[in-house]
């Protein structure tokens, strides 16, 4: 996955942070909530296990995984920026009941031993990896002999959806982020999907980094993506 550079992309989400809810409930129309929601059921997170949210950004996600996990269960969110994480720990300080570890760090080199972790998740980070297939065989790594997860992320297309996820880019979000002055943030997003792996290849991926089922499905119309992963 040429062309992405860790130290922009972590420059990027410090500076879109105080943006970034905002943002993505408009310009999804708050469905980004809903297949957060629909990938932790699908997911079946259970009271006691501890489960791993990479490229975490504000917190959303880890927030429904911990409240599934309650009362024994732990998440371990971490993101590479540390802004988007100042705003996820304000947002669970009104929920000082759930047991959440905010971490700046790599999600390519997570400190924790092999097999640590019952289940994992990633929602619009994979994409912005240097390496992609890395990233998941260091997510195979974390997760023990029964371990699933999955990947929400934007999905690399081809046909009409290409055209409507293309068109959107251009004429909805990149519009939306200059007023906010963050054109060239967004304006990013575009070639980002471009280089992002197809469905297909990350299916393949998966299978080398030594997940034993694997699959992905288009959602959203064909617009997002959906990558399920069993140990």
């Amino acid at each position: 996955m040429s062309g992405v550079q860790p130290q922009q992309v972590r420059q990027l989400f410090e500076q879109v942070a105080p943006h970034y809810d905002r943002l993505n409930d408009l310009l999804s129309l708050g469905l980004h909530r809903l297949w957060k929601r629909q990938m932790v059921q699908l997911l079946r997170p259970k009271p006691g296990e501890a489960w791993l949210d990479l490229c975490c950004g504000t917190g959303d996600l880890a927030l429904l995984l911990a409240e599934r996990l309650r009362p024994d269960g732990a998440v371990l969110a971490i993101d590479m920026a540390e802004a988007p994480l100042q705003r996820a720990r304000l947002r669970a300080a009104s929920r000082p009941w759930l047991t959440i570890d905010w971490q700046l760090g790599d999600a390519l080199a997570v400190d924790r031993p092999d097999r640590h972790f019952d289940g994992a998740v990633m929602a619009y980070g994979l994409r912005n990896l240097a390496d992609p297939g890395r990233g998941l065989r260091e997510l195979r790594r974390l997760l023990h002999h029964e371990g699933r997860a999955a990947v929400l992320d934007f999905n690399r297309t081809t046909g009409v959806p290409a055209a409507v996820q293309r068109l959107a880019l251009r004429r909805l979000v990149v519009p939306v982020a200059t007023q906010l002055g963050l054109e060239s943030e967004y304006a990013y997003l575009e070639g980002s999907i471009d280089r992002f792996p197809t469905g297909t290849e990350q299916e393949h991926l998966a299978r080398q980094a030594g997940f034993s089922w694997v699959r992905h499905r288009p959602i959203a119309g064909g617009l997002m993506g959906l990558l399920e992963l069993r140990c």
